[in-house]
């Protein structure tokens, strides 16, 4: 389940490639029908056979490339697909070889026809670590990345990128490269292995002249579920996915997690732990927000835990979730390579009821911040039995702010913790942003704990940010975790979200 932040990210980032030969066999030239019911009828095809692993679709050399290898592999801008076509969206492609040693089909879809976009080596370099480029049939890539001019009108800087099983990330207005999504996550953290589905194919849909979307179609494959899945993609300030998606379940799954957000967390101001790094914080997210349909806000601070950590946040209705980096100040992190500061925050907002349910986060221990080591998804209470069809839809916004995640009351920006006053106590400390109503008289800090005892609770005025501070001890009860939960409120009415945080002796 751990994910390679280096292995994605920044082959993602740096690699690129392009239009391939166009197609010599007259099927191909002519190209078959296509609608976002083609997918569907595949997947559901696809469900009804046994799962097949896919083949190895590399030669044996390009197996076995190490990172820096694979990163000597560039492409061609020149021949980027849809770059003399006047649209403002450009495709390029991932070559296969490294981790990525079984090719997916990428399909360009124009005026209702599908046609598939072939591998050839003419359109890569193969730099001094690499030389010879692979002998042999390759079919397919080993994923793709979309260009747009996001962040100027001249120049088309990567938007977006799928490579690996079903991983994909984006970026939003002056962001850089932080966590990802997946198509979908089966079985995470729980006794036994991790269902890895894999995007099989994906179609491409040409833009129009002017367009401000553009639309790729994906077939996902697994173990236990097939899925066909539809990205309308509209870059901006915070860029936007909306996602539909068709599930049909070859066998019962025991635990399925839709919208899966993946993303690390090494250490920062409330876990620090041991390391002895010239950085104050290193992570790609720093939070996970969930918004009830209730009206109930939370923020649970990301931890690096000593063991796997499994928290669950349960909704009769959800309003959206999502991994934030809420700490945009360079002084938070110091790095000048990593930047962390400008990673984006992902926010999932379902369309429709999905039902009852819970947001589940994963927290797994990592030394090293090129490994994803945080998870989060929403798990349906409806289990999806084997030969049942499952269709929802979402909004997963990308950006500093995603979009409808905009608070209207003050959240949390900063969560401490020390030493208490007394022996075994422990003293916390919570940051609250500016906006704290319009009423008078005095904050209370509301601050409650699964077990132990509270002591000390009460809030400020914070001097310096106009906000507010809020502080208690705890003095644990035992030696087992405790839940604790806090919100600031004035007479009846509630100021601030919920903090809500696991601390383990």
């Amino acid at each position: 389940m751990v994910g390679m932040t280096w292995g994605v990210g920044l082959c993602a980032a740096t690699l690129a490639c392009a239009q391939p030969k166009p197609a010599t066999s007259s099927m191909a030239a002519r190209g078959s029908g296509f609608s976002m019911e083609t997918v569907k009828e595949k997947a559901r095809a696809l469900a009804a056979k046994p799962y097949q692993e896919p083949p190895v679709g590399v030669p044996p050399s390009f197996e076995k490339l190490t990172y820096d290898q694979y990163r000597d592999i560039r492409f061609r801008d020149a021949s980027s697909l849809w770059r003399d076509a006047g649209v403002p969206f450009r495709a390029q492609f991932f070559h296969p070889g490294f981790y990525y040693t079984r090719p997916v089909v990428v399909n360009e879809v124009s005026g209702g026809k599908s046609r598939p976009v072939p591998f050839s080596t003419d359109h890569f370099t193969y730099g001094p670590l690499v030389g010879t480029p692979p002998a042999g049939k390759v079919n397919g890539f080993a994923g793709f990345r979309l260009n747009a001019p996001l962040n100027t009108k001249g120049y088309y800087d990567e938007l977006v990128a799928f490579l690996g099983a079903s991983y994909f990330r984006a970026l939003g207005r002056g962001n850089v490269y932080g966590l990802s999504a997946r198509g979908l996550a089966i079985d995470t953290a729980l006794s036994g292995p991790e269902e890895f589905p894999t995007f099989r194919e994906f179609w491409l849909e040409r833009p129009a002249e002017g367009a401000d979307q553009v639309v790729v179609h994906a077939l996902l494959d697994s173990t236990s579920v097939t899925g066909a899945y539809r990205f309308a993609i509209r870059p901006g300030e915070q860029t936007v996915m909306d996602v539909t998606v068709t599930l049909f379940a070859r066998k019962q799954v025991r635990q399925l997690g839709l919208a899966p957000l993946t993303s690390m967390y090494l250490f920062g101001e409330n876990d620090r732990g041991d390391f002895d790094d010239f950085r104050p914080e290193v992570h790609d997210s720093d939070g996970l927000s969930v918004w009830m349909k209730n009206g109930e806000k939370l923020w649970r601070p990301l931890k690096n835990p000593k063991h796997t950590q499994v928290s669950s946040f349960h909704a009769d209705g959800l309003a959206g979730f999502g991994l934030l980096q809420r700490d945009q100040a360079f002084a938070s992190y110091e790095d000048l390579e990593a930047r962390s500061e400008r990673r984006p925050g992902a926010w999932v907002q379902p369309v429709g009821d999905w039902g009852k349910g819970s947001v589940r986060l994963v927290e797994l221990p990592t030394r090293e911040e090129i490994h994803d080591n945080i998870v989060a998804f929403w798990v349906p209470d409806a289990p999806l039995a084997a030969g049942a069809q499952l269709g929802f839809s979402y909004r997963l916004s990308w950006g500093f702010a995603p979009e409808g995640v905009k608070p209207t009351g003050s959240v949390v920006a900063a969560t401490r913790v020390a030493a208490g006053s007394k022996p075994g106590a422990r003293r916390f400390v919570l940051d609250f942003t500016q906006s704290i109503g319009d009423g008078t008289g005095p904050v209370e800090a509301v601050v409650t704990a699964s077990r132990g005892q509270v002591l000390h609770p009460r809030a400020e005025v914070h001097a310096v940010t106009g906000g507010y501070r809020a502080a208690f001890e705890l003095m644990p009860d035992g030696a087992g975790p405790v839940e604790l939960r806090c919100f600031l409120k004035r007479g009846s009415e509630t100021l601030t979200e919920t903090w809500s945080y696991l601390w383990i002796p």
